[in-house]
């Protein structure tokens, strides 16, 4: 044998050298294919983890963003329709009104004074003036309607004086005079300080009214003298079946032009479609939803973009839902609301990927924390093998030892962050520290990103509950004070079951949760009886506290004793006090003598009641009207008598009725109303106003209840019933 450096060659020694040598290289070996199982193990355990709490976060943001998104947008746009609407529906109750007042004033010119009125004067601009102009009359006073048309110059005044809404109030007369009332008198001279000629009969809103022969709302137009952005709304006056002048009344829309524009921020923006499904305001200028001059754009409606199309045509007949679409290649959330009043909608688009941004941004965050942290993880995983390489050639048993604890110590805390983040569902989705990963390395930093991970989660998550809780409190509270509203009418039937001589019903169906409509009924005396049916001015929450203290100072007022005209004076210089808000309401109120069925009624701007003779079919009461209560102190209101006999019936009732609109934009009418009214005239007085209700429902269909509907019957038996 051979011997080198003090090693025999192929001896005992040189075995066992190779015997050492081969299990140094076989623990060597078997220790370096156990780091890369573990290695690998951990990218997996890792790539899992991360691949589910991504999937997580994904769903859970994107359903909740869809959420905020649809119940936001939804409550939005139809917020902002109803408060749009009720300005246009304010403006057409005031030109109804002055069509009402102009009819009785050309019918009866003999009962009112003569009123002189004169044309603009320059210094009364900036101060409210009625003035008149006209186009071809020479001398205005030999005109056959000058007087008449000038008795309107105090309600005209009033209601433009009274309205921050109306740029102006006038009529036009069918011999071609133009009667306003605005602020703006330096406007109506030329350039040579003449007043301008003004052809009233060839102007959009005198022709349109004349065609349509009823009330009509322009489209968007200018105004003659300023220039300015503005719709007019318009109705007959008729006198004899003719057509004698035409009043109305316009709104500068320049508000809602720069509202529209501004709308543009934060990934949405609000258009407004008129009736021909052409967008009249817009922030764009370009594309699909650029605002065009009216004349100019496109009808929605017959847009290639069939969606669209049938989104547009759907918003302005009934509030969409929330849908998802694409225009001009971006994908938008869209929903829209009508404008019943003037047949516009208003439509709200916010673009789909604005929403995922919070998402995406979130998943970015995440990706850049996992990334750092599985690239420092990896990189220690290397050096510490280099380390327990050299460590265990010099001192295997030990190094084998450590190699299997830091193995351990890096998989078990992994391997139970996975097991932790799998079970992560429903409710329990708080990752929470524990010792276990506490390991002062890159698998503590890991637990530490899902840690904050998921408590910005939870935290977003409970912002988004507390958000929605509030706003169902807000509804609980609108249904507790609708039922409040409810329970301050008198309802139970019969009423008075002690008193033969009549039988009593009245009904209310609010139009939004709370309502300003209302009635009431109450004995005054053993041979008075009192009824009243009111109508404040405006929907929701004012109008129902301004309907709460009418009711309490009629009645109250009405049990102290005197006439109707009496009682009614005294509330409306009680209303007029504080009135800050300008609301009004229109009453009705009637005092009946049971013994002999002697009606004493004050009318305050009130619907006609109507009411049926025995053996004879309903007809309507028409008398002169006074104000409305609350319009201007120290009014005095007129009163007037009628006769009820055994078998009479008197049937009365706010303008919600008639007034009702299907989706045609038909009105149930009077006539139909009277209808009913005949056709269920022998049943008693509880059912025949359930059936007039029935008939509106039936009439109305899927349309919305723009106004309250409120009705009050009566029949009268006398001392007939009495004596059974």
């Amino acid at each position: 044998m051979k011997e080198i450096f003090g090693l025999k060659i192929g001896g005992l020694q040189q075995k066992l050298f190779n015997l050492g040598t081969v299990l140094v290289l076989l623990i060597i070996g078997v220790y370096v294919c156990a780091a890369v199982y573990q290695s690998k193990s951990l990218s997996k355990v890792t790539g899992k983890a991360n691949s589910e709490l991504q999937t997580s976060i994904e769903g859970i943001s994107s359903e909740t963003m869809d959420a905020v998104v649809e119940s936001a947008l939804l409550k939005d746009v139809a917020l902002q329709a109803y408060i749009a609407d009720d300005i246009f529906c304010d403006i057409k109750s005031d030109v109804l009104q002055l069509q009402d007042y102009a009819a009785k004033i050309f019918e009866n010119p003999e009962n009112y004074n003569t009123a002189e009125i004169f044309g603009p004067e320059k210094e009364n601009d900036g101060k409210p003036a009625f003035f008149v102009q006209s186009s071809e009359i020479k001398n205005i006073s030999d005109s056959e309607y000058y007087k008449s048309a000038g008795n309107m110059k105090n309600i005209m005044l009033s209601m433009f004086e009274n309205s921050d809404k109306l740029s102006s109030c006038f009529i036009g007369t069918a011999d071609g005079l133009f009667f306003t009332a605005d602020d703006k008198s330096a406007q109506y001279f030329d350039e040579n300080g003449k007043v301008s000629s003004f052809d009233v009969l060839n102007r959009p809103w005198y022709v349109n009214t004349v065609e349509t022969n009823g009330l009509c709302f322009t489209g968007v137009e200018r105004d003659f003298f300023t220039g300015r952005i503005e719709i007019v709304c318009s109705a007959p006056v008729y006198k004899n079946g003719k057509i004698v002048a035409v009043v109305g009344a316009n709104m500068f829309l320049d508000e809602m032009e720069q509202y529209v524009n501004s709308s543009a921020n934060n990934g949405g923006f609000v258009c407004v479609i008129n009736g021909d499904g052409k967008i009249i305001f817009s922030p764009h200028t370009e594309g699909t939803f650029r605002a065009e001059v009216e004349d100019e754009a496109p009808d929605l409606r017959n847009s290639e973009n069939r969606e669209l199309a049938a989104f547009v045509a759907e918003s302005l007949e009934k509030s969409t839902p929330l849908y998802t679409m694409e225009a001009d290649g971006t994908k938008y959330y869209m929903a829209g609301s009508p404008l019943p009043t003037v047949g516009w909608s208003i439509i709200s688009l916010v673009d789909f990927n604005f929403t995922r941004q919070p998402t995406e941004a979130l998943l970015a965050q995440y990706d850049r924390i996992v990334n750092k942290t599985n690239s420092e993880a990896m990189q220690g995983a290397s050096n510490s093998l280099r380390t327990v390489l050299i460590l265990t050639v010099v001192m295997l048993a030990l190094a084998s030892f450590s190699s299997l604890q830091l193995a351990k110590r890096i998989v078990n805390p992994i391997e139970r962050m996975t097991k932790r983040i799998a079970d992560i569902k429903d409710n329990d989705l708080q990752f929470v520290m524990e010792d276990t990963y506490r390991t002062d390395d890159e698998v503590e930093e890991l637990a530490k990103a899902f840690a904050t991970l998921s408590e910005r989660t939870c935290r977003y998550i409970n912002d988004i509950q507390t958000i929605t809780a509030e706003k169902e409190k807000i509804s609980a509270e609108l249904n507790v004070a609708a039922q409040i509203q409810e329970d301050m009418l008198p309802k139970i039937s019969p009423v008075f079951p002690g008193r033969k001589e009549f039988d009593i019903y009245a009904s209310m169906n609010p139009a939004k949760e709370v309502g300003g409509d209302f009635y009431d009924f109450f004995m005054i005396d053993d041979d008075h009886f009192g009824m009243v049916m009111a109508d404040v001015s405006g929907k929701g929450v004012p109008a129902a506290l301004f309907m709460v203290i009418a009711k309490t100072l009629i009645k109250n007022r009405a049990q102290t004793g005197g006439s109707p005209s009496e009682i009614l004076r005294d509330v409306n210089n009680k209303l007029c006090e504080g009135n800050d808000s300008e609301l009004f309401v229109t009453v009705w109120l009637s005092i009946l003598e049971i013994s002999t069925g002697k009606v004493v009624t004050s009318n305050a701007g009130h619907e006609y009641p109507m009411l049926k003779r025995k053996n004879e079919k309903f007809e309507l009461v028409k008398t002169k009207h006074s104000p409305a209560v609350a319009t201007l102190e120290g009014l005095k209101f007129r009163e007037y008598e009628f006769q009820l006999h055994a078998g009479d019936i008197l049937f009365v009732y706010t303008d919600g009725a008639p007034e009702a609109t299907n989706t045609k934009n038909e009105l149930f009418g009077t006539e139909r109303m009277i209808d009913v009214l005949n056709k269920s005239s022998n049943l008693p007085i509880m059912d025949m106003i359930k059936n007039v209700s029935e008939a509106i429902n039936l009439f109305v269909g899927d349309a919305p209840q723009f106004d309250d509907i409120t009705m009050l019957g009566i029949s009268y038996y006398g001392e007939e019933k009495n004596h059974e």
